[in-house]
C-alpha cells in the first residue's frame, strides 16, 4: 500500500511537471513577440522592471525561464544589473500564478479542468493551423496541472489514512528544519511550484504539517531560496555581470525568507491571526501566503536595489581579464523572439567591424603602408569566425517555438552574414594591392587619396543607414539608401575615368592603372552588398 501511495505521489508530480512543461513552452511560443517586447522596454524605472518580470513570468509560467532569460541578456550587455534587479523581483511576484492554479483544485470545477486535456488534444489532433495547435497544447498542459494536481489529492486522501506518515509530519516542528527541508528539495527538483503545490494538496487534503500554524510556512520560505539554484547553475562560464544577476536573485529571496523567518518565529500565531481569518481553505490560504511574501519584499528591497547590486559586486569582485562579449547566449534559443534580436544585434556589430576593417584598410592604401597588412587580414579572420558563430547559433534556435516571421528573419540573416563577410574579403583585397604599390613602387596623387577617403566617408555613411533599416525601417531611410547607393556607382565611374584622364595627361604610370581601377571596382561592391543588406531588412 506505502509502494502504491509513492507511487502515486510520483505520477502525480510527473503529470503535473510535464503539464507546467507544455505549458509554459507554447505559452512562451504564443508570446514570443510580446515577451521581446517587453525585454526591449527594459528601462531605469523600477516599477517598469518589476512589471516586466511579473508579466514575463505570468505568461510563460515559469520564474526560472524569466530568471535565465535575464541573465543571458546581461551576459551579452543589452541590460544592466540595476535593471535585472528589477526584473528578477518582479519574477518573484509573478511565478506565485502556480500556487493559485494548484489551489484551484479544491473547487468543484476541477473535473472541468481536467477536460481541457482532451479539448487541446482534439483541437492539435484536427487542426493544420500552427498558432491553433499551440493553443490545444496550452488546454492539455493546463488540463494536465489539474489531472497532475488531482492525482497528488487523492494520494494525499490514502497519506491521510495512514495514521503513522500523518503523525511522523505533524511532529516535524523545527522551524530550522522545516526551512532546509524547503531549500534542498526545491534545489534539487528546480522548481518551487513542484514543492508549492505538493504542501498545497496535502494542506487540501487536511494533513497538517507541524501540526498547523505557521509550520508549512517554513517550507514555502525555503523553497523560494531553493528556486535560486536554476539560475545559479545557469550562470556558470557566463560573464561577472551575468554571474552577479543570479546572486542579486540569490540575496533578494534570501534576505527576505530571513525576515519573514524571524517574523513567523517571533509570532507564532500569524497565520491564524492573518490568513486563515480571511480564506476558508487551507490551500488557498498558503497560495496567498506565498504572493504575500513576495509582494511584501519587493516593497522592502525595491528601494534598495542598488545596494543589492553593490553586494553582488563585492561577493563578486571584477576579473583582470574579462572576455569580450557576445550578444549570442544559448539561453536564448528555446525564446526565438529574443534568439533572433541577439543575432541580428551580433551580425550588425560585425558589419560595423567590416565596415571599420576596410577603412583601416583604405587608410594604409592612401598612406602605401604595408604595416597596416598583417591587422587587415587578423581582422579578416576574426570577422569569418564571427560568422560561423552567428551562422551556428541560427540554426540552433528552436523550430518548434518559432513562428513563420522568425524563420523569415532567420532566412535573411543567412544572406546578410555573406554580404558582411564578402565586405571583409574587399578589405582583404585592398590590403594586396597596398602589398602590391609598395613591392611595384606605384604613387598615387593627393587627388586620388581625398577622391578615395570621400568614397569611404559615402560607405560609412551607408553602413550606418543600413544597421538603422535593421533596427528601425522607414520608407525614407529606405530612399535615402537607394541615394547613396546610386551615388557610391557615380563616384567609381568618376574614380575610372578621372584616372584615364590623368593617364592621357601623363600624370599617372600605365603600371597603376589595374590596381587604381580593381580598387575602385571593390568599392562599388562594398556598396552593392551594402545595399543588399538593406533590401534583406527590407523583405522581411
Amino acid at each position: 500500500m506505502n509502494f502504491y501511495l509513492i507511487f502515486e505521489i510520483l505520477a502525480g508530480l510527473g503529470v503535473f511537471l510535464v503539464g507546467c512543461k507544455m505549458l509554459s513552452d507554447n505559452m512562451e511560443k504564443i508570446a514570443n513577440s510580446r515577451i521581446k517586447a517587453l525585454f526591449l522596454k527594459t528601462s531605469d524605472k523600477k516599477l517598469v522592471g518589476v512589471g516586466i518580470g511579473c508579466a514575463t513570468t505570468a505568461l510563460v509560467q515559469s520564474s526560472g525561464l524569466t530568471t535565465v532569460m535575464v541573465i543571458g541578456l546581461v551576459n551579452a550587455g543589452i541590460m544592466t544589473l540595476g535593471q535585472a534587479a528589477t526584473i528578477i523581483i518582479g519574477a518573484n511576484i509573478g511565478t506565485t500564478v502556480t500556487a493559485h492554479i494548484a489551489a484551484l483544485q479544491t473547487f468543484d470545477f476541477i473535473a472541468i479542468a481536467i477536460g481541457l486535456t482532451g479539448i487541446g488534444a482534439f483541437i492539435n489532433l484536427f487542426t493544420k493551423k500552427e498558432k491553433i495547435k499551440t493553443i490545444g497544447n496550452i488546454l492539455s498542459g493546463l488540463g494536465l496541472i489539474f489531472v497532475g494536481l488531482t492525482l497528488m489529492k487523492e494520494s494525499m486522501e490514502f497519506l491521510k489514512e495512514n495514521q503513522t506518515i500523518v503523525d511522523l509530519l505533524a511532529s516535524i516542528k523545527n522551524p530550522f528544519l522545516l526551512f532546509m527541508i524547503g531549500i534542498v528539495f526545491t534545489a534539487l527538483i528546480q522548481s518551487s511550484s513542484a514543492i508549492t503545490s505538493i504542501i498545497i494538496s496535502m494542506a487540501a487534503a487536511g494533513i497538517l504539517i507541524g501540526g498547523g500554524g505557521n509550520a508549512v510556512l517554513f517550507i514555502i520560505l525555503g523553497s523560494n531560496i531553493g528556486s535560486c539554484a536554476t539560475s545559479l547553475l545557469s550562470s556558470i562560464g557566463a560573464s561577472t555581470n551575468a554571474k552577479r544577476s543570479s546572486m542579486i536573485h540569490l540575496l533578494f529571496n534570501t534576505f527576505g525568507a530571513i525576515i519573514f523567518f524571524i517574523v513567523l518565529v517571533l509570532w507564532e500565531g500569524f497565520m491564524d491571526s492573518t490568513f486563515v481569518k480571511v480564506f476558508n481553505e487551507p490551500a488557498t490560504q498558503i497560495a496567498m501566503f506565498h504572493t504575500f511574501f513576495n509582494v511584501i519584499c519587493a516593497c522592502i528591497f525595491l528601494p534598495f536595489t542598488k545596494y543589492l547590486v553593490k553586494l553582488s559586486q563585492l561577493i563578486i569582485p571584477d576579473k583582470k581579464m574579462e572576455t569580450e562579449f557576445t550578444f549570442l547566449d544559448k539561453r536564448f534559443l528555446n525564446t526565438p523572439a529574443i534568439a533572433v534580436e541577439s543575432a541580428v544585434r551580433e551580425t550588425l556589430l560585425m558589419l560595423d567591424n567590416a565596415v571599420a576593417n576596410l577603412s583601416e584598410s583604405l587608410d594604409g592604401f592612401c598612406k602605401l603602408d604595408e604595416n597596416y597588412v598583417t591587422s587587415i587580414q587578423k581582422h579578416n579572420i576574426e570577422i569569418n569566425e564571427m560568422s560561423k558563430r552567428i551562422t551556428d547559433y541560427l540554426v540552433h534556435i528552436s523550430p518548434t517555438n518559432s513562428t513563420i516571421t522568425e524563420e523569415r528573419y532567420i532566412s535573411a540573416m543567412h544572406d546578410v552574414i555573406s554580404d558582411v563577410v564578402r565586405i571583409s574579403e574587399l578589405a582583404d583585397n585592398v590590403g594586396k594591392y597596398i602589398t602590391r604599390s609598395v613591392k611595384e613602387e606605384l604613387v598615387f596623387s593627393e587627388t586620388v587619396k581625398v577622391a578615395v577617403q570621400e568614397v569611404n566617408e559615402l560607405i560609412i555613411k551607408q553602413a550606418n543607414n543600413v544597421k538603422n533599416a535593421w533596427k528601425k525601417p522607414t520608407p525614407e531611410l529606405y530612399r535615402t539608401i537607394d541615394i547613396i547607393e546610386d551615388e557610391i556607382d557615380t563616384r567609381r565611374k568618376d574614380l575610372v575615368k578621372g584616372h584615364i584622364e590623368r593617364l592621357n595627361r601623363g600624370e599617372c604610370r600605365a603600371e597603376s592603372s589595374s590596381v587604381f581601377i580593381n580598387l575602385a571596382n571593390n568599392l562599388e561592391r562594398v556598396g552593392d552588398h551594402l545595399y543588399f543588406i538593406a533590401q534583406s531588412s527590407k523583405e522581411i
